[in-house]
């Protein structure tokens, strides 16, 4: 579970195997666009309309492909678009959280099936496995039986190097720190023979709105999730850059200056555990956090003063990640309401005006949404996105 084998990859793949790119191109481009015809499949693949059909109908005998409803003009015969088909493709999506953990069963047209999630006050590995243990039942145990051979994988998303991330002592503090020695492919394996992907979390939270989000408007960006401890991600070239380690847009790590001037990082300054913090020091009870439905209306006191400061910390930031690459867009999302994100988004933008921006160019700040569950999906789309998929950034990793 450190930098080296982050991403943990299975060998099994279903319906024909391992998809070759042009299917892979296909695929991707009716993800991105919902649905598009032989023609327009052509043009932006610059594939022949004969290869086109002739991939499309392969697709579509394996159940991976449909045709969508007619498109009726003027003149001539009615358009027939292809569209994925749902039933094309299952995954599982874990995400390991400070303070909870979701699973949810994912479809191949990207919608949530059915989900279920649990709660702890730190995610010790016999919980976590057990509650994956269990929640693969009930997930696949509702799915009919002419399916479960198109489930295609378990994704995980899991913070990078949990086991630093507690405040634990005596026996709980070692049996916490056994993260760092735990092969998630193996402890899988006692329960299940998918194959297991695991991904940074915020990672995993970037490739869901790239890939059911906003992030189909852009083609570079820079990616900022506000959970329990911020993280972030990066978009490049249309694909999520995971980096060699997995661990690319560590955007938690990046340095900041604390009150004092003293040096910190990002989760320092801009997390939810800082507003987790000054709930317990009120005598709130924070699990009203991370309860759903979220409704945060009764915490404006708190809330309000804690979108000043992580809005501040978070201008900072995107500038420092500008200065790197010019992203044409900062897309800003969190484990938070809605109208948390939206006002966490102007206040940044508000910020920025007085921010320093010589020899930038100043990016969008846009809301992310997909919400808080995008780290579960994330990990979810992991299996669907290495099996089906064209990643334009590979080998980017390995050169």
């Amino acid at each position: 579970m450190d930098g080296t084998n982050v991403r943990v990859r299975g060998a099994g793949v279903n319906q024909r195997g391992i998809r070759d790119h042009n299917e892979r191109l296909l695929l991707s481009l009716l993800q991105r666009h919902r649905a598009l015809s032989g023609a327009d499949l052509a043009r932006h693949s610059g594939l022949s309309r004969p290869t086109v059909s002739t991939i499309l109908r392969e697709l579509e005998e394996d159940g991976l492909v449909r045709k969508g409803d007619p498109i009726r003009g003027k003149v001539g015969k009615p358009s027939i678009p292809m569209e994925l088909d749902p039933d094309g493709a299952f995954s599982c999506g874990l995400k390991i959280g400070r303070r909870s953990a979701d699973l949810l069963l994912l479809d191949f047209g990207g919608r949530v099936r059915q989900q279920i999630y649990t709660t702890y006050d730190y995610p010790m590995p016999d919980a976590v496995f057990g509650f994956l243990r269990e929640g693969i039942k009930t997930l696949l145990g509702d799915l009919p039986p002419g399916l479960h051979d198109r489930v295609s994988g378990i994704g995980i998303g899991t913070p990078f190097e949990l086991w630093k991330w507690h405040d634990l002592v005596g026996v709980a503090a070692d049996r916490f720190r056994s993260w760092r020695d735990t092969d998630f492919a193996q402890e899988v394996a006692k329960f299940s023979d998918l194959p297991v992907f695991v991904v940074n979390d915020a990672t995993a939270a970037c490739h869901a709105e790239h890939l059911y989000g906003r992030g189909k408007e852009f083609r570079d960006f820079a990616y900022f999730y506000v959970g329990s401890f911020v993280g972030g991600g990066v978009a490049l070239n249309g694909t999520v850059f995971e980096g060699s380690q997995g661990n690319a847009g560590a955007l938690g790590s990046m340095r900041t200056t604390g009150p004092l001037g003293e040096s910190q990082q990002l989760i320092d300054t801009a997390s939810i555990h800082l507003l987790e913090a000054r709930l317990v020091e009120a005598g709130i009870d924070p699990q009203i956090l991370w309860k759903k439905p979220q409704d945060w209306s009764g915490l404006s006191r708190y809330v309000g003063p804690w979108i000043g400061t992580t809005a501040q910390e978070l201008a900072r930031a995107l500038l420092s990640v500008c200065s790197v690459i010019d992203f044409e867009a900062i897309l800003i999302d969190g484990a938070f309401p809605p109208d948390v994100r939206n006002e966490l988004v102007e206040r940044v933008r508000r910020y920025l005006i007085n921010q320093d921006t010589r020899g930038l160019i100043v990016p969008k700040v846009e809301a992310g949404r997909v919400g808080e569950n995008a780290r579960s999906i994330g990990a979810a789309s992991s299996p669907i996105f290495s099996q089906f998929l064209l990643n334009t950034n590979s080998g980017l990793s390995t050169l």
